[in-house]
């Protein structure tokens, strides 16, 4: 009587191997895209301003969009290029260990939260003293929509 022939099974590595590679190739061909807007987060600019002008004066609230300028700011298209001007330095607080004239600037206190080119933005921005205030400059009176003396 003949041998029997045994028939060989292909491994299933291959296939499964096959299926991983796929199932990969499509998720990552996903990634790095904003459903929203097609734009890379890195781009985004989106800043609420709050500013009190003076001692006891009620806060004042602007929204801020770049890249096309918007929001609710009196002149977004100004303050954007005056942001881009000072660029993302501006946002980190005076040195603790920065040698500051004593020269007081005003009353005029802001804030600036949101992202700057996707990036974070918590700041506080007073005129308390020179380093203070040449922080406040850089950005400007469009900026923060306050007319100096």
């Amino acid at each position: 009587m003949p041998a029997a022939t045994r028939r060989l099974r292909p491994s299933p590595v291959p296939r499964a191997l096959l299926v991983c590679c796929v199932v990969l190739v499509a998720t990552l061909a996903g990634c790095g895209k904003d459903a929203d807007s097609g734009a890379a987060p890195s781009d985004k600019t989106a800043l609420t301003i709050t500013l009190v002008s003076d001692e006891g004066v009620d806060p004042e609230t602007y929204t801020l969009t770049c890249d096309p300028p918007g929001g609710d700011h009196p002149q977004p298209a100004e303050a954007c290029k005056a942001l881009d001007a000072a660029g993302a330095g501006v946002f980190k607080p005076v040195a603790k260990d920065q040698q500051c004239t004593l020269v007081y600037g005003g009353p005029q206190t802001a804030t600036v939260k949101g992202t700057y080119k996707g990036e974070a933005v918590d700041a506080a921005f007073k005129r308390t003293d020179g380093c203070e205030t040449d922080r406040w400059e850089k950005l400007g009176t469009t900026f923060f929509n306050l007319p100096l003396q």
